[in-house]
């Protein structure tokens, strides 16, 4: 085990390991192996991107040579949810290949991980494979202007895991807004999605003139509008899936007569709502709801290809570290930034609820305690805020990000405030060039209103006029 030592611990998650420090100190013990050697981690994906991370590791034969296998699987199970692909290539460390190989496997321990990149996001087989560095291929990123589009009448959707929201809006104004509370995770009927979303956008179809177009966001998996993997579809039956869901948003393009139709993952919509209200960019939006979601736009404004699943990306590498139920992993961020991390948390602190009490409703009983200064309620939220500090510089080492915009149920009211005030004294404490560089942002009561429907309708295009 490396010697980790937070300077700040979350009272509540004592033995919690922040993988920022864990990685500097296996950075440090690799500085001092004289045979230490070079690893380049390459995923390599269907259309033709290919994302590289390079750095460096033990040696073969060095005592702590064990630690490496934390080291290479920890880092390809944050790229593999941060940028996704079916083809990991290993160079520099054969032995690391095959046991990656063995990992992300069938039979594996991330069996989750091996379906979910392969066959149901990419369409192929999951391998991981060791390679030369000479045979590695050329890096190739692309990202892409999307959104900021206000011009004529628009409908904005976000499905979410306990509620559904639509809007209406006329050349960028909001004239409608509508939140519908729906229970969409366990539902096996593909008609439940489907039909909840299209009465959503009748409803605010009404409140327009004409619709011109459609864009909406959803926590998931989305390519080119298509359905690959998403919570909020976990029960529908596989051969129903792949027969009504996967292609649902075509179906609704195709009922509202062919308009322009867009729909991306909903951390993808938080990032470019929270750029076009700073009127900034380099955004790395989280939000702690349901479960967490991510999402970024580059420094140029453009939103990436990038999965930015932040909820199955490791920040804890304690060997006991939470599970996460539906994955099976351990100590990713869904068991700390979201509902599900306050009910966790919620019992370590004292709270009794009944097993049958729903974590939004847990959630709910959390921030009435906090309004009623109750020092349990308060101990969660700190705990959550001392872990995302951590995370935080974490998520430095692999976005540039200038703006991180921070918003969801778990962060509403005096509890958000805690979090980020938390945060922000981890980052002075332990990373104070970040502290000076990434400003923690919550969005205005304007953007929490409409920030998300206005950045989904803005998606489409709308076809220019010969």
């Amino acid at each position: 085990m490396l010697n980790v030592a937070p300077k700040l611990r979350p009272s509540l998650d004592p033995s919690f390991v922040p993988a920022a420090l864990w990685h500097r100190a296996y950075a440090s013990l690799v500085a001092q192996d004289p045979a230490a050697r070079p690893i380049a981690l390459v995923l390599v994906r269907t259309d033709g991107s290919v994302f590289r991370h390079d750095g460096r590791v033990l040696s073969a034969g060095h005592p702590a040579a064990a630690l490496t296998l934390t080291y290479a699987e920890r880092l390809v199970k944050f790229l593999l949810w941060m940028k996704g692909g079916p083809q990991v290539l290993v160079a520099g460390a054969p032995e690391m290949a095959a046991a990656l190989a063995k990992i992300y496997a069938p039979g594996g321990v991330r069996a989750f991980d091996y379906d979910f990149m392969g066959e149901k996001i990419f369409g192929r087989q999951f391998s991981v494979e060791a390679v030369t560095f000479e045979a590695l291929p050329a890096v190739a990123e692309t990202s892409l202007p999307m959104g900021r589009h206000l011009e004529g009448c628009r409908i904005g959707f976000d499905l979410g895991g306990s509620d559904r929201k639509a809007a209406a809006l006329i050349d960028g104004q909001v004239v409608f807004s509508e939140e519908i509370a729906w229970d969409p995770y366990f539902q096996q009927d593909p008609s439940y999605h489907l039909e909840g979303v299209h009465d959503s956008l009748k409803r605010a179809a009404a409140h327009l003139p004409r619709v011109d177009a459609i864009g909406g966001s959803a926590a998931g998996v989305y390519v080119n509008n298509e359905v690959r993997a998403a919570s909020l579809f976990r029960g529908v039956p596989a051969d129903q899936f792949d027969k009504h869901i996967r292609r649902m948003f075509f179906t609704l393009q195709e009922r509202w007569g062919g308009i322009p139709f867009e729909v991306v993952n909903d951390g993808e919509v938080t990032a470019l709502a929270g750029s076009m209200s700073m009127e900034d960019n380099a955004v790395l939006g989280v939000s702690m709801g349901t479960s967490q979601a991510g999402g970024y736009v580059t420094p140029a404004g453009n939103i990436t290809s990038w999965l930015n699943e932040l909820a199955f990306a490791p920040i804890d590498y304690r060997p006991d570290a939470p599970r996460d139920e539906w994955s099976g992993d351990i100590g990713c961020g869904v068991q700390y930034f979201s509902q599900q991390g306050v009910g966790r948390l919620a019992a370590k602190a004292g709270f009794n609820f009944p097993a049958t009490l729903p974590l939004p409703e847990q959630l709910i009983e959390v921030q009435h305690a906090m309004k009623a200064g109750d020092a349990r309620a308060r101990a969660i939220y700190e705990s959550i805020g001392v872990c995302f500090g951590y995370a935080i510089a974490h998520y430095a080492d692999f976005y540039e990000v200038r703006n991180l915009l921070v918003l969801g149920r778990v962060t509403s009211g005096e509890g958000g405030e805690i979090i980020l005030e938390r945060a922000a004294a981890v980052l002075r404490a332990e990373f104070p060039a970040l502290a000076e560089t990434i400003r923690l942002r919550t969005p205005d009561e304007k953007n929490k209103r409409h920030g998300q429907a206005t950045a989904a309708a803005s998606l489409p295009a709308l076809p220019r006029k010969s």
